[in-house]
């Protein structure tokens, strides 16, 4: 097991370096933000300070190496436009996103697992097939589009949602906090209902998959022979194993829906992560830029050696083929 642990820790270390390289020479070969925040009375001398006022003076790789020695310092530089520590901005922002993307986590399970164990239990059912084609409609529609059709039917038509915003919050603990007041949580549906739309088809794909292959093994053929009671197969013997596949896809889209939440935020004008990035992008903020890029590579490296470990916790079989091998 620590062996296990260890050798995907090393592995996460490479891809770490590996997209540090790749970030930063990409974004800084894009533009020049020097033109945006100089004014156009602005002649060559001032360009020439404001240029090495950011450091852009400097060969690339230079300020690589600056750049790596600050990250490995917890720095990662302070933003062109806002002035303060790119990972401040990030972390003012990112309560916001987190709720939206746990809202939509729990959105997905909740209607996706039931969902799914129906299509499962009865495939031939006509309700299984309208479960499986809204699945597939969930994946074929954009988001923005979804995104408009929810502003425009439940915001402007009949005014049961609030369409921007994200509403009343408190501060617990230094962070403010919608979902625990009814204004933050009535802004927080619709926009939660829309980014949970995709992991809701796929839990429901998974949960059929597995429930139609599970249901047919051995150990379920004789604990119903035994007499065991068909709500405890389903919740105990069932539920435990398909919930493997579940697991390592719902902890890697989890990072996705934060990463990615970028469209959904700007649509519902939600102040989270996604929605600086795109203000970043504007103006060619590089080190918000890079910032939040790295912040989103580092959580998907994150997240994904937790679910190895607790895939390995689930499933002891790829223990002993870690060990085997």
């Amino acid at each position: 097991m620590a062996e296990f642990i260890l050798r995907r820790i090393l592995q996460a270390l490479l891809v770490l370096i590996v997209m540090t390289v790749l970030v930063f020479f990409g974004v800084n070969v894009i533009g020049n933000p020097v033109y945006i925040f100089a004014s156009s009375e602005c002649d060559q001398e001032c360009l020439a300070r404001i240029i090495a006022d950011l450091g852009l003076d400097r060969p690339v790789w230079e300020q690589y190496l600056v750049f790596m020695g600050n990250l490995v310092r917890g720095d990662l530089g302070n933003s062109f436009t806002h002035g303060v520590p790119t990972l401040d901005l990030i972390f003012e922002r990112l309560p916001a996103t987190l709720e939206l993307a746990v809202m939509a986590l729990l959105m997905a399970l909740a209607i996706g697992l039931p969902l799914g164990m129906r299509a499962g239990l009865k495939p031939d059912a006509f309700s299984s097939r309208l479960i499986m084609g809204f699945s597939m409609i969930s994946f074929s529609v954009p988001v923005f589009w979804i995104g408009l059709i929810m502003i425009v039917v439940f915001a402007v038509q009949l005014g049961w949602m609030p369409a921007v915003g994200r509403g009343e919050t408190v501060m617990i603990f230094g962070i403010d906090i919608s979902f625990v007041t009814f204004s933050g949580l009535h802004h927080l549906i619709l926009p939660a209902f829309t980014l949970s739309l995709i992991m809701m088809a796929l839990v429901i794909r998974l949960t059929r998959a597995g429930m139609r292959e599970v249901l047919y093994s051995d150990y379920i053929k004789f604990a119903r022979a035994n007499g065991v009671r068909e709500r405890r197969v389903l919740s105990l013997h069932v539920m435990k194993n398909i919930l493997i596949p579940i697991v390592t896809v719902l902890g890697m889209e989890f990072g996705g829906i934060i990463a990615f939440a970028v469209v959904v935020e700007s649509i519902f004008s939600w102040p989270g992560v996604g929605k600086m990035l795109i203000d970043g992008i504007a103006v060619l903020d590089r080190p918000l830029i890079v910032a939040y890029l790295i912040f989103v590579v580092f959580m998907f490296v994150i997240l994904n050696l937790l679910v190895d470990i607790l895939y390995t916790l689930l499933d002891p079989r790829v223990r002993l083929g870690a060990a085997s091998a």
